[in-house]
């Protein structure tokens, strides 16, 4: 019998001359690092902004589990279909402010039969109760108040997740933050500006029981593109940390 053998994957001619483009042993400033992610962003579609932020915390303890939201100033430039829990007057303001899906009753029914045809779940606070009945179901995108998805302020929500500007951080089991602030086509001023904002945020949420150097790598790139290191020490500096 013929034995089969793993293809190695090559690495594209287009890749292998942008990468050639970023120092791997270099920390840049915030601005030698936009220009850079602009500059290999050479895919034919238009690429995201990825910011991969490594904190100095132990991610297996729970009060150091640092996550939370933000208000980019521009956005993520990220289209995002939103479904809303709500009953009453709610159903109403959830559609006025540009909600694709609404319902009480029937979205949970519709959920449970394995919908699952959007990014973004919110639930009005009167209709918290019944989320347990759709927790199961699912998973990461199940509303909570942590984040800002039970809400009494459905509008503002709504209006909020559909314009982009909220994002939401939280490490992974690494201890690191992986987000999109933006897109490549954004100027160097926008992207700079989301990013203070984010790390600014990142800051601020820094648990009381950590010790030590908190922000301890930065990485930015493109959808795909290498990574750019950042020099952290002056991009906190510049997000006013």
């Amino acid at each position: 019998m013929a034995r089969k053998t793993k293809r190695k994957n090559k690495t594209s001619q287009r890749f292998a001359e942008i990468d050639k483009q970023v120092d791997p042993l270099k920390y840049y400033t915030l601005n030698e690092a936009i220009d850079l992610v602009k500059k290999t962003a050479t895919a034919k579609f238009k690429e995201s902004v990825d910011m991969a932020v490594r904190l100095g915390i132990d991610a297996k303890k729970s009060e150091q589990n640092v996550r939370g939201i933000t208000n980019l100033p521009h956005g993520t430039g990220k289209k995002t279909n939103v479904a809303v829990l709500a009953n009453g007057e709610d159903i109403k303001i959830a559609e006025e402010a540009g909600a694709d899906t609404v319902g009480d009753d029937d979205l949970i029914k519709k959920i449970q039969g394995g919908w699952k045809a959007f990014d973004v779940m919110v639930a009005t606070a009167a209709m918290a109760p019944q989320i347990g009945k759709i927790g199961k179901f699912l998973g990461p995108k199940t509303p909570n108040k942590r984040n800002g998805t039970v809400t009494t302020d459905i509008a503002k929500t709504v209006k909020e997740i559909k314009a982009a500007t909220r994002a939401e951080y939280r490490i992974d089991k690494a201890g690191v933050i992986h987000m999109g602030i933006g897109k490549t086509e954004y100027s160097a001023d926008q992207i700079r500006e989301n990013f203070n904002t984010v790390l600014d945020a990142i800051n601020r949420a820094r648990p009381s029981s950590t010790k030590g150097k908190f922000i301890v790598s930065i990485t930015l790139s493109s959808t795909m593109g290498p990574g750019v290191k950042v020099d952290s020490v002056l991009a906190v500096k510049g997000a006013g940390g």
